[in-house]
């Protein structure tokens, strides 16, 4: 089930120093990592859940932070990608799934379970749904990679309008997130270097002022995680960093936005483990976490109290579908 994406488009660029990004806006505290969560908190406990989609049995299972188990039969297996996502702006996640082969996306609303259905998109979009208009509700949003660019077409739930814009090269990594905290998801991505150790750099476009920001984070093969991992209510620019040898750590490097520092966190194995970072404890940071394939289990390190946790959910080969915030 895991979608293989590849990476963005011309735009006037306006380089800034590092002091910035990190001091140019306050935001309100957690707004973009709460919007996260709610996309997998499905029992309204304020703490991210653990769904897995079973493409044997087409079906989501989501053991809930709560103690609950809920499963339901939707969508068609090696067809649809989980996009999980708080679309009826209820603070509850909503089961949605996009369907490549026709480019239409299918949900059951939290708020009435009712049945919605839209088709936008074509085959071979990348879904990025997120709440990019700050209404509280995640809108759908696809990347076309074509021509050597990558073009984002958002339909935003305020307007029921949909536009477009080409934004990035084809070959860059899509890393929306609320980096400037002001309750809108920012049109991102992560540029790799030209060789294997090469600089990478994150691009960013504040919604508070639509200026580009380009911030160098990371080496050509770093996979961006995205996530509040210091609390102050902006996405922080993340990667994971896989080890050079088999079974050797994932190391997660994290540029905190409250105050420039970094941090370096090894966590997670580089042959077996797939990123699941969210807000498992219900503190509103971001706590790192994998899934390991190999035990269906989910690895967690609380940010609450660094403590490793871990729940065993699924079987191997499932899909996680907190995986689906890692591009």
């Amino acid at each position: 089930m895991n979608k293989i994406l590849t990476k963005g488009g011309k735009i006037s660029v306006i380089f800034t120093i590092l002091a910035l990004f990190v001091t140019s806006v306050v935001g309100q505290p957690g707004s973009g990592n709460i919007k996260l969560r709610n996309a997998l908190d499905y029992d309204g406990d304020d703490k991210a859940d653990y769904p897995v989609y079973i493409a044997a049995q087409n079906a989501w299972v989501i053991y809930n932070s709560g103690g609950s188990v809920n499963v339901k039969v939707f969508g068609i297996a090696n067809e649809d990608y989980p996009t999980p996502g708080d679309y009826d702006g209820d603070s509850i996640g909503d089961i949605s799934m996009f369907r490549d082969s026709t480019g239409t996306w299918y949900r059951m609303n939290s708020r009435d379970n009712t049945f919605f259905a839209l088709q936008f998109g074509l085959t071979g979009d990348e879904p990025v749904a997120r709440d990019y208009d700050g209404d509280g509700k995640t809108d759908l949003a696809t990347i076309r990679r074509a021509n050597g660019v990558m073009t984002w077409f958002i339909f935003q739930s305020t307007t029921n309008g949909f536009y477009g814009v080409q934004y990035g090269l084809q070959t860059d990594f899509a890393a929306p997130g609320d980096y400037d905290g002001d309750g809108k998801f920012d049109l991102a991505f992560q540029r790799p270097g030209t060789t294997a150790t090469g600089q990478a750099n994150f691009w960013i476009v504040f919604s508070t002022d639509n200026l580009l920001r380009v911030i160098p984070w990371g080496i050509a093969n770093d996979i961006p995680v995205p996530g509040d991992y210091d609390g102050d209510g902006k996405t922080d620019i993340a990667i994971v960093r896989e080890g050079a040898t088999p079974n050797s750590d994932l190391v997660w490097w994290v540029l905190r936005s409250s105050d420039g520092t970094h941090t370096a966190t090894a966590f997670g194995n580089s042959s077996t483990d797939l990123t699941t970072q969210n807000d498992y404890d219900g503190d509103g940071i971001t706590d790192m976490s994998v899934w390991r394939n190999t035990e269906a289990l989910i690895y967690i390190r609380r940010s609450t109290d660094n403590a490793l946790t871990g729940v065993r959910w699924g079987s191997p080969d499932d899909f996680p579908v907190a995986h689906y915030d890692t591009h």
